[in-house]
């Protein structure tokens, strides 16, 4: 399935038909762009991009820890 070919979003819609009013403010907020493209990649590429956080996020706590 291609990034344009999302099928329709309505499975996810309460079993009475009408949308949920708690869920559609959550999307309100969420840029489906970033998850779409970080679908696209592969398990890899996935993997790597955290650690790369976690890696980014131990430097930051080591920073804070140096100012102290």
């Amino acid at each position: 399935m291609g990034m344009s070919e999302f099928p329709d979003p309505s499975w996810a819609e309460p079993a009475t038909g009408e949308p949920d009013p708690v869920i559609d403010a959550y999307k309100r907020d969420v840029d489906r762009t970033l998850l779409r493209a970080n679908l696209a990649r592969t398990v890899e590429e996935r993997l790597q991009n955290l650690a790369r956080l976690q890696r980014f996020g131990e430097e930051l706590r080591r920073a804070g820890r140096a100012l102290r």
